[in-house]
């Protein structure tokens, strides 16, 4: 039996890393082999203090916004709603996850917290889901939930995309995600450790909508904010790929958008055997393989170049390791750096206005505080 635990607790990883693909800018799903070469970069902690460190973005004031999983919680939901089969549930959540602001000096600061959080069984090491990840569309910060709903054990407040009031630090919940896994099922859902209300993790702003990527089911989805607080009707959700018809249950995580299309990667069921991808994906739906033989990958970006880089939560292990995670970079001539290596559960990246990178570590498995950003200077 294979068990997915999106949740970042059960992340695995492999021995070597093979790259195939297909030019960036074109369709073919053609695959070709490319050596890795070694190379490094400049690594150093950014901010501390963080609780289970997920998303982030920098915004347009050029500081730097972090979603964050939180402590999770002791509320237990067992007879009220449909549980996550054991042993990943049953669930207990609370209210402790947050969202921090960090300044171009590294200073932290609390924008809105007391957002649901929740975490898995003990048998599966009480690993924690609040909120996933952020993004502007404008000067307006939205925020994606995953440890909320009542299968989580959070039953007042349901996953969803929530519009976040910087200066007053409160959040309208203007998405129904949770709603809406539940009324559009996915062709090939996975029953061992199918999630009721979803387990959201990365998105993306284009234009006035949001891109959210679902893990446990296997979707791609578009969201319209335009609804007010508590009134999710208003808001537009629609699905850009059933992920899962196409590849099967092979739990997506993150994603960008860089030319024209998304590019999204997978974290793959465990142990893990080198079998992550990063899938090109059309704003139509139509999906292809563009990057294989990847391990645990977390995070997708492009530099100003326009060169694709790949956060792998861990590598050279068939589980979490801690000091293992890695970034890669595919060059123009098609061959595939290490940028950075010896990350500790490295679990999403960004770019920020200097040109480096910025990498959410100690994302899971550690107590109040533990998380940390690093910077990578490129």
């Amino acid at each position: 039996m294979v068990r997915t635990v999106v949740r970042l607790g059960a992340l695995g990883g492999a021995a070597m890393i093979l790259l195939l693909l297909a030019p960036l800018m074109g369709a073919s799903t053609n695959a070709f082999a490319h050596a890795s070469t070694a190379s490094s970069a400049k690594i150093s902690v950014f901010a501390t203090g963080l609780n289970n460190p997920r998303g982030l973005k920098f915004g347009p004031d050029g500081n730097l916004y972090v979603a964050e999983g939180g402590l999770g919680g002791t509320q237990s939901t067992v007879g009220q709603c449909t549980q996550v089969p054991a042993p990943v549930g049953p669930y207990t959540g609370g209210f402790t996850a947050r969202i921090s602001r960090v300044s171009p000096g590294g200073v932290r600061t609390t924008i809105i917290d007391r957002l649901p959080s929740s975490q898995t069984s003990s048998a599966q090491g009480s690993l924690v889901s609040g909120v996933a990840d952020v993004a502007f569309i404008g000067n307006t910060l939205y925020a994606v939930l995953a440890g909320a709903g009542c299968s989580h054990g959070v039953p007042s407040k349901p996953n969803a995309l929530l519009r976040i009031d910087r200066s007053e630090h409160e959040a309208d919940y203007i998405a129904n995600l949770s709603h809406f896994v539940m009324t559009h099922p996915v062709q090939n859902p996975e029953p061992d450790d199918f999630e009721p209300d979803g387990t959201w993790y990365g998105m993306v702003a284009v234009g006035k909508s949001l891109y959210a990527v679902e893990p446990n089911h296997g979707e791609l989805d578009k969201i319209t904010p335009t609804g007010d607080q508590d009134d999710f009707g208003d808001s537009k959700i629609s699905r850009v790929v059933d992920i899962s018809a196409v590849f099967g249950h092979i739990v997506p995580t993150a994603v960008t958008f860089h030319a024209g299309n998304f590019y999204v990667g997978n974290l793959d069921t465990f142990p893990i055997q080198n079998d992550s991808i990063i899938m090109k994906i059309t704003p139509s739906g139509q999906a292809s393989t563009l990057v294989t033989g990847l391990s645990t990958v977390l995070g997708v970006a492009f530099d100003r170049q326009g060169r694709l880089y790949i956060l792998e939560n861990t590598t050279g292990n068939p589980f979490p390791t801690p000091g293992t995670g890695a970034i890669l970079r595919l060059t123009a001539s098609g061959t595939l750096e290490t940028i950075a290596s010896g990350l500790t559960f490295p679990t999403a990246m960004t770019f920020g206005p200097d040109g480096n990178l910025y990498v959410s570590t100690f994302g899971f498995g550690f107590g109040p505080g533990a998380g940390q950003i690093v910077r990578i200077d490129i």
